[in-house]
């Protein structure tokens, strides 16, 4: 499956960091800023949820959620947001099911090493369940507030 702009975006079923099965229909009549990461507890993914973090409540005034996916386990996510007082949801992608439908789960390389893991991206679906943003290879730095702007030019 190929996530495209103006599409329906890919509707998926995994576990949250309650450990309760969530999937993108249960937000129908919202905006879902469906954010993708590579792990908890590293700098640049805890700067990223933090800062979503701090952007929570303007987001919710513009009736959105926000949902970080990463391949990190149940226990790893509910100590993240322990730690950072994360107010959304994270889900424990750990096969790499939304990764992959997503089209984020890639072949990366870091020193010289390769590997698969996830590549930085946040997509934007809208009250209907369609995708109508998509940010691919963030940059963690001012992205929040970029995504914020642009579900506000979407209005309630």
């Amino acid at each position: 499956m190929t996530v495209r702009i103006g599409e329906k975006a890919p509707d998926f079923r995994v576990r949250d960091h309650r450990g309760e099965m969530v999937s993108l229909a249960d937000f129908k009549g919202k905006h879902v800023v469906l954010y993708f990461y590579p792990k908890d507890m590293t700098p640049g993914c805890t700067t990223e949820a933090c800062d979503f973090r701090d952007q929570h409540e303007q987001f919710e005034q513009l009736n959105a959620v926000i949902i970080g996916v990463s391949p990190d386990p149940v226990e790893r996510h509910v100590k993240f947001i322990e730690k950072h007082g994360l107010p959304f949801i994270l889900l424990a992608d750990d096969q790499h099911e939304v990764a992959e439908l997503y089209e984020v789960w890639k072949l990366k390389k870091n020193f010289g090493k390769e590997y698969m893991g996830i590549e930085r991206s946040t997509f934007l679906i809208d009250k209907e369940g369609v995708l109508v943003k998509e940010w691919r290879k963030v940059k963690v730095k001012g992205h929040v507030e970029e995504a914020l702007e642009y579900v506000r030019s979407l209005g309630e």
